[in-house]
């Protein structure tokens, strides 16, 4: 097998994490507050893979008027992002509209699950494995919270099943994209790349993932414990995994 299609496979693990949250989600019926709290958790895994994988990576390579250049790229295709979904949707606002931006969230996260896991394989192969492990282990939570998100708003099953289908794109082709043109590329160029990512990542975690589970008031001891859990989960996971 060429390495390759060793790195796609190595993509489908953050994925199929996304994808089993999902499917747990399908089978059990969940309070809204405990969707909050759980969207609150993987609010947590967002931050935590910015500030512990991402910016110490991208610190070591880039400028800061490069980081600054490329986070003010990402923050604008998250919001021409929200644009488009409030186009498709036929609503600029509502609790509708965030429900599917939470999954433009989780979209964004996995995009730089997959860019690590293509990045840290055109470097060494075992690091993209132990990249996308640590992540597909953090996705659970994340794909539960999105899948019962959207069912709480009436979403029909088939689609939600499919949407969660759906989020093995943006890590599959991320992940090849990120191997194909950033394998034997400068450090400052993947590490830009990177920046983007936070960028996208970041505002669509602040701006629509935290207002949404925000919006069912779970007690503030659940959320913020969810938030904690999933900050410290992805933080260990990270180290003791990548």
């Amino acid at each position: 097998m060429s390495d390759f299609f060793v790195v796609v496979a190595y993509a489908l693990l953050p994925a199929l994490g996304n994808l089993a949250g999902g499917l747990l989600a399908e089978t059990m019926r969940t309070p809204r507050w405990v969707i909050g709290a759980a969207l609150h958790g993987a609010a947590g895994i967002a931050i935590a893979l910015i500030s512990i994988d991402l910016m110490p990576r991208i610190l070591l390579n880039v400028p800061m008027w490069g980081i600054a250049l490329a986070f003010l790229g990402g923050a604008a295709t998250s919001f021409f992002l929200a644009r488009g979904v409030a186009a498709i949707r036929g609503e600029a606002s509502g609790s509708g509209f965030r429900a599917w931006m939470v999954y433009a969230a989780i979209g964004a996260d996995l995009m730089s699950d997959g860019a690590m896991t293509g990045a840290g394989s055109a470097v060494a192969l075992n690091l993209g494995l132990l990249l996308a492990a640590a992540q597909s282990i953090a996705n659970i939570p994340g794909g539960f919270a999105a899948a019962a998100n959207l069912r709480s708003h009436g979403v029909p099953r088939q689609r939600r099943i499919l949407t969660s289908l759906a989020m093995f794109a943006p890590v599959l082709l991320s992940a090849a994209a990120g191997f194909i043109f950033l394998q034997g590329t400068s450090e400052i160029i993947k590490s830009a790349v990177l920046a983007y990512i936070v960028g996208l990542l970041l505002l669509a975690t602040v701006e629509d993932m935290i207002p949404e589970g925000d919006a069912p008031r779970p007690p503030r001891w659940s959320s913020t414990l969810a938030f904690a859990l999933g900050f410290a989960g992805l933080s260990l996971s990270s180290r003791y995994l990548g």
